[in-house]
């Protein structure tokens, strides 16, 4: 978890540093040359588009870049709940708690019974 005026590009390294994979997919905001580099040197493919001011523009895999819209989606339905939105709780553990459950509450409505 970052400071929220911090950009999640820099706890990228520590978040990549023990994932086993194949691909790593994002948006824009994390070409950067650093990251790339770590990446290939993991093993796995990146597929993140290149920034506008790049020179020389990368091809991304459009099916499997279409997939980030599902992370994106739990994100967004993540937000709806005040609590999360809001960083309201000052404790990260606190926070990080909110999250938790909040995600098994999506979690739970995907798979309840309409019974």
């Amino acid at each position: 978890m970052t400071a929220g005026q911090a950009h999640d590009l820099r706890a990228a390294p520590h978040l990549l540093a023990g994932l086993k994979c194949r691909h790593v997919v994002a948006d824009r905001g994390y070409d950067a040359d650093a990251l790339l580099a770590l990446i290939r040197a993991s093993g796995a493919k990146a597929h993140i588009p290149s920034t506008s001011q790049r020179l020389i523009h990368r091809s991304v895999n459009k099916r499997i870049y279409r997939q980030r819209n599902l992370v994106e989606r739990f994100f967004n339905k993540l937000k709806h709940f005040r609590r999360v939105a809001t960083r309201f709780d000052k404790l990260a553990r606190n926070f990080l708690a909110a999250v938790a459950i909040a995600s098994i509450r999506i979690w739970a409505r995907a798979y309840e019974s309409t019974t």
